[in-house]
């Protein structure tokens, strides 16, 4: 058993003056006087001793509410002067540290709530890691962009949520920006960093959208090229086909009025192909109105049946039965299926199934046919860009085109089951 350093002393001082009274009484027991004397001075010096044992304790004492004080996260305990020089420069240390604790203290306090505040209202989404790689912070722009509540994120790895673009973020290199391009349009801009804490590393993610940035970037950059190419085209096409028209009749040999003929159509065939690029450019705003969405698939269907059945490829539909009204243009929206549906076809061999189904707020189109390599999917909304080798790349342009200015989400791709889907959903009901 361990006794403190007061205890000790305590017992010390007790038994040093109960040897010296014994020692008193053995020497001077016949000399009643001087013992008497004896005795008055051993307890004044007990006295004496108590007297110093309680200065002693004072700054323990102190020491002890002090350190009470910071185990209780308490900075505002200060201690006032005694008179004691001793005591009273321990006082004067004590208070000057906790003044120092106090302004630390708030000093933290003030950044941490100016970074809780500026993460609340950052432009880019971020995540905030723990120690375990587990998601443990995502400010409100995160959570809008994943289209997440914050209980599907706090406490899991970035696989462990569902969601295609964190799913690709798990083996990326720290503190080396990445863009991200999932199999629709969307585009990412990515930062995985690290800092400290605590002395162990954390990692957070920036994650920024580009999508709307690339897009309205691509539309000045080929709007203007079209505009151009268009006008120059027109103009010379107008003129040239006037003279072929005014000269066909006067021309004498039939072979020679069968060129012109035949340059006329040429001629307007490359208007015609000019103006399919202008299409994309001049896209009108969208109209939108509540749309029968079962009975514009149906009619769509319909009209793409006769090519379904020309190339042997089996055209089924999944349908609800009561009619499902999305907020959209029609026209535009009957463009988007005719081209979804004719790029179907021309992916299919003979005996192969193209797949529609209406449900909710969902329309895909699946088909069996050719699987989209990897190497292509992440540019087929690029602007022409084309497989085929007489492709020109305007359908899914326009398509592209179409279904951002509904607001509607849209991904194309091959799947694990290896049916290639078109998918297009509706978010405004």
């Amino acid at each position: 058993m361990r006794f403190t350093f007061q205890t000790r002393y305590l017992i010390y001082i007790l038994t040093v003056h109960a040897v010296l009274v014994g020692l008193t009484f053995q020497i001077l027991e016949q000399n009643k006087p001087l013992f008497i004397a004896s005795e008055i001075l051993i307890g004044l010096s007990v006295l004496v001793a108590i007297g110093l044992y309680r200065s002693f304790r004072k700054p323990s004492d102190f020491i002890a509410s002090g350190i009470e004080a910071i185990r209780d996260k308490d900075f505002t305990v200060k201690f006032v002067a005694t008179g004691n020089n001793e005591i009273d420069q321990l006082i004067r240390v004590y208070n000057l540290m906790i003044d120092q604790l106090r302004q630390e203290r708030t000093r933290q306090a003030e950044q941490q709530f100016f970074l809780d505040k500026l993460i609340e209202a950052a432009p880019i989404a971020l995540l905030i890691f723990d120690f375990d790689e587990r998601i443990s912070a995502a400010n409100p722009k995160a959570r809008q962009l994943l289209k997440l509540p914050e209980s599907a994120l706090l406490g899991r790895t970035l696989t462990g949520v569902a969601h295609p673009l964190l799913t690709q973020l798990e083996t990326l290199a720290p503190d080396q920006p990445h863009t991200i391009r999932l199999a629709g349009v969307e585009t990412y801009r990515v930062l995985r960093g690290q800092f400290i804490d605590r002395g162990f590393r954390r990692q957070f993610m920036f994650i920024e959208e580009l999508t709307a940035e690339i897009i309205e970037t691509e539309k000045k950059a080929y709007g203007k090229v079209i505009r151009m190419m268009a006008h120059e085209v027109n103009n010379s096409i107008g003129a040239i086909n006037s003279i072929l028209h005014i000269a066909e009749p006067d021309v004498a040999d039939p072979e020679v009025r069968q060129a012109v003929r035949v340059a006329i159509e040429r001629n307007d065939r490359l208007n015609g192909f000019m103006r399919r690029f202008a299409d994309v450019v001049r896209l009108p705003t969208p109209v939108i109105v509540p749309t029968d969405m079962l009975a514009l698939t149906r009619n769509v269907a319909r009209l793409m049946q006769p090519q379904a059945d020309n190339r042997a490829v089996a055209l089924q539909l999944a349908l609800p039965d009561e009619p499902m009204f999305w907020p959209a243009d029609r026209s535009q929206m009957e463009q988007v299926l005719v081209n979804v549906i004719k790029n179907a076809i021309e992916a299919c061999e003979p005996g192969q199934t193209i797949r529609i189904r209406l449900s909710g707020s969902e329309l895909t189109v699946r088909n069996n046919g050719q699987p989209i390599p990897e190497s292509v999917a992440t540019n087929l909304f690029n602007p022409f860009f084309s497989t085929r080798p007489t492709g020109q790349g305007i359908g899914l342009t326009l398509t592209r085109e179409i279904l951002l200015n509904h607001g509607f989400t849209f991904s194309l791709g091959t799947e694990a089951d290896g049916w290639t889907a078109f998918k297009i959903g509706c978010q405004r009901r």
